[in-house]
């Protein structure tokens, strides 16, 4: 079994080499192997040229590449990562998440990666469990979580959905604010009970005009939006705040009467 932690946890008097090599020699591996897999591990970490420097002479990043080596270097069969990348900015967390990604698809051992970073979790796994308060909340791919969350937790964990109280009236209408709306897809809670659903940020649409009408439409008012270059995101109030994701063309200051519609087709009932 490997581990690597979350402080990085490189031995400071020892140079790259003498860490990657370290677990070699702490198991009594013959020399020559010691040096080959040693010089190996070097080239895949990309450290080669690193290797007579001290941990306190490379760069955070370069660090957890060595205790990545380190690990590696030991062929083990299960490798343990405690939230490696959270002590990095979010370039070197991007480029390393690659390498921790690259590193397992060459060596092909089980990799149980702990992590707060649901980016991380996404890009990284093949399966997640998403966990609250020691409590196993859901198990699956990331796609089966993203698009079909089975509860409140796991909804506003991954994937940036708002989470809409309601109650059901029947088949799939719901009531929100005293107007139906149509959920197309999930689980309800049966007539007259309370229950919620949910929607992504992006799957929830802006009518700039208060006038506006229609099925699956609610009355709201603008509390105050953020410009993010490719989008803006607005937090409106009707009744709950939530948050949309709307294009950066549409510039709707604090105070705006709106409708917000909502797409059925990507709303998703949760009774949990």
């Amino acid at each position: 079994m490997g581990m690597i932690f979350q402080s990085y946890a490189v031995w400071p008097h020892m140079t790259v080499r003498q860490n990657v090599e370290y677990g070699l020699k702490a198991t009594k591996r013959p020399p020559t192997e010691r040096r080959e897999r040693t010089e190996a591990m070097l080239r895949t970490a990309k450290l080669s040229d690193l290797a007579g420097r001290y941990p306190a002479e490379i760069s955070g990043g370069q660090q957890q590449r060595v205790a990545l080596a380190r690990a590696l270097a030991l062929k083990p069969g299960i490798l343990l990562l405690d939230e490696p990348l959270s002590n990095l900015d979010a370039d070197l967390r991007g480029a390393m998440r690659l390498e921790i990604r690259r590193l397992h698809d060459e060596f092909h051992n089980t990799s149980i990666y702990v992590t707060h970073d649901q980016a991380e979790a996404m890009a990284l796994a093949d399966r997640i469990v998403v966990m609250n308060a020691g409590r196993v909340e859901q198990i699956g791919t990331p796609q089966d979580l993203y698009d079909r969350p089975r509860s409140r937790f796991v909804a506003r964990f991954l994937g940036g959905s708002n989470v809409i109280e309601a109650r059901h009236l029947s088949g799939d209408e719901v009531e929100v604010a005293g107007r139906t709306l149509h959920v197309g897809q999930g689980d309800f809670a049966g007539p007259g009970k309370a229950m919620s659903f949910c929607v992504k940020t992006h799957d929830v649409e802006i009518l700039p005009d208060e006038r506006a009408d229609g099925a699956d439409t609610l009355p709201a008012v603008v509390r105050g939006q953020a410009y993010l270059g490719s989008h803006r995101d607005y937090v409106v109030d009707m009744g709950q705040e939530l948050l949309v994701s709307a294009p950066a063309a549409l510039d709707l200051p604090a105070g705006s009467r709106v409708r917000i519609r909502f797409r059925p087709e990507r709303c998703r009932g949760l009774v949990q």
